[in-house]
């Protein structure tokens, strides 16, 4: 009848069939060959949990819950639901939340890294699996949380909006301000050298990370969340990639990111890979190298970038340098500086920082209200705060940069980086390190490194270069945060803080030093000339002209290679076809540091991309 087919009974109408391509609860209907009978039994069962008709008839709202009880940048996410919920609802939406993995580097072995790619496609295919019309991704620590689920989000290509947990409040050790993690890596490297005893470092442990929420500083963490600001992927007008996790702001973003959420699901014009150009990936190449962000946020935007069909190849390592060479440092937080996110929210955060960059910004690209950057700028002005404040010095003018330029530098030139390679030199704690030419002291594993860092019998001095081998994508699966190589105690007693470090290997953001890291082609590959590399080698480095050189012979360089190759049959480059599981799967599919160490089937490219 008339009746019958008006409504809630209008589902069960067989005459009239039901579009593929609905919303809410009517998309994405399980298989059964029946729709309509799949879209009854949908229903049948989400009413199980007390949902009515009206409910189910609103545009839903997914929720992308990566809490974690081994997860402590995760603990306020149950908050962090309930406000964004109460967002979405209140704007006549549908909120269901739903799990994904959850990473913490501290307690992901052999690293969270390793597991970027697998959360990268369980976020994509539980977004394309389930009945959402927008989604709201939740998460951002220990920081290859955001980027993982931006790549799915992007692959996924539904509407999307991130929400992070935000940092920490940092603590307090004999008087003095402290917090997770710079503080964490100088003051064990204090311990190490002796000037610190075990009373002290088991107290500084119980002080370092004295709140939920992630790193207090400009680590890899903090630096995703202003490249997601800086991309229009969160409110702009709001602090929402400063705004400490612990804090009533925190949940007042979350309940404004669920309205967004609602206005997303009518927005397919918004969705990721239309909102996201060339352009947005610019201005957050151009707001990293003035934080001072993580050398890793370089292999997360490559990954992310090469996702995006669009943009994918219009972007690479040369880009983020160019970028540099014209944008200085402006914010002065650790590790660069001296300052944590705490400082910097109460200094404006962001939006002081975009208002400060926006002759260097495109302010056409757009972000998810549908208003442009210049827009939303515009719309929320920011007025500095007197010159002589107390926190005046955290945000720096152009005029006055804490680093003039190139906070984070690309090698491009010399053999021993073909593919590339990266340094922070803005955290280098001896500016006469970023030109240097020694002799290089080898080790070819962190089970190497670990055994003979500290042997009294090592031979190395200050001016030794520490070269540290297969803890690349493949030879350590996962590229590990290792690069930062401790100081040899038998130096570090000595006042030797600082020494030329390169690796193929990664570092934690929130780490220090002159270090080069991302080697490509990686000690592992049978090609590599880092792999090659052995004691006494002299290795010359010049940061401001990006070079990295072995100071061998190309004929020696040939001949160590094809000496090496007949050695190494059984080694991971050949033998990972061999390896079952999770860890085979990257073993053969993880591409170099310069593509972003994705599997090459889940790129843009697909599996040509490999």
């Amino acid at each position: 009848t008339k009746e019958a087919s008006s409504g809630a009974n209008a589902d069960y109408d067989l005459s009239q069939p039901l579009d593929p391509d609905g919303v809410g609860l009517r998309q994405k209907l399980a298989s059964y060959g029946d729709p309509h009978f799949s879209l009854f039994m949908r229903k049948l069962f989400i009413k199980a949990l007390g949902y009515s008709e009206d409910a189910l008839s609103r545009p839903i709202v997914g929720i992308v819950n990566t809490y974690s009880s081994f997860n402590p940048c995760h603990a306020n996410i149950p908050q962090l639901i309930d406000a964004v919920k109460r967002g979405v609802q209140l704007s006549g939406g549908l909120a269901i939340d739903f799990p994904t993995i959850s990473l913490h580097e501290s307690f992901a072995s052999p690293s969270s890294m390793y597991l970027r790619n697998l959360m990268s496609m369980d976020t994509e295919e539980m977004i394309q699996a389930q009945p959402v019309d927008s989604v709201v991704l939740i998460g951002e620590g220990c920081d290859k949380t955001t980027p993982a689920q931006l790549m799915g989000g992007i692959s996924a290509n539904k509407p999307i909006i991130h929400l992070v947990t935000g940092p920490m409040m940092p603590g307090s050790f004999q008087g003095v301000r402290i917090g997770a993690c710079t503080d964490c890596r100088n003051n064990w490297a204090k311990f190490r050298a002796g000037t610190l005893d075990i009373e002290d470092i088991a107290a500084l442990n119980e002080e370092l990370a004295p709140t939920g929420g992630t790193c207090g500083v400009m680590g890899t963490a903090s630096t995703m969340s202003c490249i997601l600001f800086a991309l229009g992927l969160m409110p702009i007008s709001l602090p929402s990639a400063t705004a400490p996790a612990v804090s009533s702001s925190r949940l007042r973003i979350a309940e404004k990111t669920g309205t967004i959420a609602v206005s997303l699901t009518s927005s397919p014009n918004l969705k990721p890979q239309s909102l996201l150009t060339k352009e947005s990936f610019l201005n957050a190449i151009t707001v990293l190298q003035a934080i001072g962000g993580s050398t890793n946020a370089i292999v997360h935007l490559m990954a992310i970038i090469n996702r995006h069909p669009l943009v994918s190849g219009q972007i690479s390592l040369q880009t983020i340098d160019d970028n540099g060479r014209r944008t200085p440092l402006l914010v002065d937080l650790k590790p660069s500086g001296e300052n944590y996110m705490t400082d910097f929210h109460n200094a404006g955060g962001m939006l002081a920082l975009l208002h400060q960059l926006k002759p260097r910004l495109h302010l056409n690209a757009m972000t998810v209200t549908g208003k442009t950057l210049g827009e939303e700028l515009a719309a929320a002005p920011f007025r500095p705060l007197p010159q002589g404040s107390p926190l005046s010095n955290i945000i720096h003018p152009f005029s006055s940069p804490l680093y003039p330029s190139s906070s984070l530098v690309v090698i491009s030139k010399g053999n021993l980086a073909p593919g590339g390679a990266v340094i922070k030199a803005s955290a280098s704690k001896k500016r006469s390190l970023l030109k240097h030419r020694g002799k290089a002291v080898v080790f070819t594993n962190s089970k190497d490194l670990a055994e003979r860092i500290d042997s009294p019998s090592l031979e190395v001095d200050a001016s030794s270069v520490l070269v540290l081998q297969n803890i690349g994508p493949v030879g350590n699966p996962g590229m590990p945060e290792a690069g930062l190589i401790p100081i040899p105690t038998k130096l570090a007693v000595e006042g030797v803080s600082d020494m030329l470090r390169i690796s193929d290997g990664r570092m934690s953001g929130t780490a220090g030093g002159t270090i080069v890291l991302h080697v490509s082609p990686e000690a592992a590959d049978p090609n590599s000339v880092l792999g090659v590399v052995r004691d006494g080698d002299v290795i010359s480095f010049d940061a401001e002209e990006r070079f990295l050189g072995l100071e061998v012979s190309e004929e020696e360089i040939e001949r160590r290679i094809e000496e090496r190759k007949g050695k190494i049959k059984g080694e991971v480059w050949k033998g990972r076809e061999e390896v079952r599981g999770y860890r085979g799967l990257y073993m053969r599919e993880v591409n170099q540091a310069e593509e972003g160490a994705d599997f090459g089937f889940l790129t843009a490219a697909g599996p040509k991309g490999r």
